[in-house]
């Protein structure tokens, strides 16, 4: 779409770079950029605001005929899958002159943060993602319109990064998927800004755990071994966990046992080192044994090692807080997956009806997927009365 238009205009990509940067007050963008926009290597998720301007053309149209023409390619570089030194957050104008914004404003708006996440913890993204899109919107905009000191921005950024990745996490459930990676990389250009290595860790990871589960598991790779490194080994522990967690996932998801295995060791050797009362970010607060447990599980699932994960697995449901309905149904498809590879059909079925049963008002893209997986996993017992019932019946609700 960006060429035709361009084309329909009589310009050059060149000159369409010349008329953004015009538009925008920057000189930054080249030939080069707009050439990668057309050829769908690249989506441009700053300049769709301006570039839908300057080609009059509705953004949101712009937005889909750019996300559907990206190709997916093979492993990108970690320059072509991170924000370049171009600044989303940049002011509308180069001088602020909107209203001016002090801590508490700040402080009220990690508030919400935290709400959201405690929100996602028993709600799925179906139901979360226009008020999180909402704030993160908002946000961006009161940090890019007002003015404050350079802490206040400083803290705003942080605030900005944190939550880019809790919605692009509920974007990310919600199947929304292009605008999951916006977010993170919004986030993640806040939190550079901020300086904040261990938030600009913990986005990256986040954009690699989408990646791995969205059939790009070796740009997933690039960039959690890029989270590993910006994290560092003085992180707090928990956020070291967490990123050696993911890395022990997307190694699961490029097929590599022994990384994964390598990967695990190292998220529980991190964690180990966590002395409750510790001085860390709050978003760290999930990052439990439990949790370790539950991905460790979730790798030997999908390695085809359902002894070593089906123990680990029925252990943690047994105590599972049920109001975390989702992830309860998600670690159910798991299990049931663990137990057909372990020969044991019948206790697969049981465990799908569960599963089922829980996701049945929960909306979650994730766990639509998820359900899918399993259903089609359970098709080869299909002579089973209990599997055959549970094939039929799913079949005639959907």
């Amino acid at each position: 779409m960006i060429r035709r238009l361009r084309r329909a205009n009589g310009w050059s990509q060149a000159r369409l770079a010349e008329i953004l940067n015009a538009a925008a007050g920057r000189d930054t963008n080249t030939r080069h950029d707009v050439y990668r926009w057309e050829a769908g290597k690249r989506v441009p998720l700053v300049w769709l605001p301006t570039l839908a301007h300057v080609l009059n053309v509705p953004r949101e149209t712009l937005e889909r005929a750019c996300v559907s023409n990206a190709e997916p390619g093979p492993a990108a570089t970690l320059a072509e899958l991170l924000p370049t030194d171009r600044d989303p957050l940049l002011p509308l104008t180069m001088t602020r002159t909107g209203r001016r914004v002090g801590r508490q404003t700040v402080d009220d708006l990690y508030g919400r943060i935290h709400g959201l996440r405690l929100a996602d913890d028993v709600l799925a993204g179906g139901d979360l993602i226009v008020p999180a899109l909402r704030e993160l919107r908002s946000a961006s905009r009161l940090y890019r319109e007002s003015t404050h000191t350079e802490a206040v921005g400083t803290t705003l950024l942080t605030a900005i990064g944190e939550l880019a990745q809790i919605a692009g996490w509920i974007a990310s459930d919600a199947g929304h998927h292009g605008r999951a990676e916006q977010a993170y990389h919004l986030g993640i250009s806040a939190s550079r800004q901020a300086e904040d290595h261990t938030l600009t860790g913990n986005l990256i990871g986040s954009l690699a755990y989408h990646h791995a589960n969205t059939g790009r598991p070796h740009d997933a790779l690039t960039l959690v071994e890029a989270a590993t490194t910006i994290t560092g080994p003085d992180a707090p522990p928990r956020a070291r966990a967490l990123v050696h967690d993911r890395r022990a996932w997307t190694h699961t998801r490029t097929n590599n046992p022994q990384e994964t295995i390598r990967a695990l060791v190292n998220a529980r050797e991190a964690l180990d080192a966590y002395v409750a009362g510790d001085e860390e970010p709050a978003y760290l607060y999930w990052v439990t044994t439990e949790e370790l447990d539950i991905m460790e599980a979730r790798c030997f699932t999908e390695l085809s090692r359902p002894l070593r994960a089906v123990p680990l697995l029925t252990k943690v449901l047994d105590r599972y807080d049920a109001t975390h309905a989702r992830e309860l149904a998600l670690y159910l498809s798991w299990l049931a997956v663990a137990y057909i590879d372990a020969n044991e059909p019948e206790a697969a079925a049981e465990t799908t009806k569960r599963m089922i049963t829980i996701a049945s008002d929960l909306s979650s893209e994730r766990l639509t997927t998820r359900t899918r997986i399993v259903l089609d996993r359970l098709r080869p017992f299909a002579t089973l009365p209990d599997i055959k019932d549970l094939l039929s019946c799913h079949a005639e609700n959907n």
